[in-house]
């Protein structure tokens, strides 16, 4: 085994394992999307729109739940009216041989740290952060980021404008509707090959 290869060794115990899609039908998809839309609407209003029972929308909910595919309810925050309005963006690169599995649990524990994902090519991670200004950020990387064994280099890029958020989930949903009406057979209603 490389050292390369030993530095990664462990990335699976604090990742979760790929797992494969799970199968959708048009009602989970339309569901996904009105709650997408807005978390907070009730089982019976969403069974008015879907055009089924709330006792159904209720278990389809719970079934997503239990599949993964929901994994919970959020809010959407607007970071600068919490005070904490300048994200950033951080890529790692690991010392030869440290363990890069701690490295991310390391990374993760810190308050301001929004991601850490591993990545491929020349760097090892990218993080991203939040923080209230250049002053909060110096202490962050000082105090915590550059304490943590094997950091070898990094490169901090502030954010210095967002786009709004977008509805990604909504639009996937409605791409992966559209695509399924595409493969359907328009005569007999079956998907066909393709």
């Amino acid at each position: 085994m490389s050292r390369r290869d030993a530095a990664l060794s462990r990335v699976s115990e604090v990742v979760p394992a790929p797992r494969p899609a799970v199968p959708l039908d048009e009602t989970d998809l339309s569901l996904l999307r009105l709650l997408a839309a807005d978390a907070r609407t009730s089982q019976r209003q969403l069974a008015v729109k879907l055009g089924i029972s709330p006792p159904t929308v209720g278990e389809r909910m719970n079934r997503l739940e239990r599949l993964g595919v929901i994994r919970g309810y959020s809010v959407q925050v607007d970071w600068e009216a919490l005070g904490f309005g300048v994200p950033v963006y951080l890529s790692v690169k690991a010392a030869r041989g440290y363990d890069v599995a701690e490295m991310m649990r390391s990374l993760w524990e810190i308050t301001e740290v929004d991601d850490v994902t591993l990545v491929t090519g020349s760097l090892d991670l990218v993080v991203r952060l939040r923080v209230r200004d250049d002053t909060h950020l110096r202490s962050v990387l000082l105090n915590r980021i550059w304490q943590i064994a094997g950091m070898q280099g990094t490169e901090t890029m502030l954010g210095v404008a967002e786009m709004p958020p977008k509805a990604m989930l909504t639009n996937l949903i409605t791409q992966m509707q559209a695509d399924s009406v595409k493969s359907s057979d328009p005569e007999t209603g079956t998907e066909t090959a393709g």
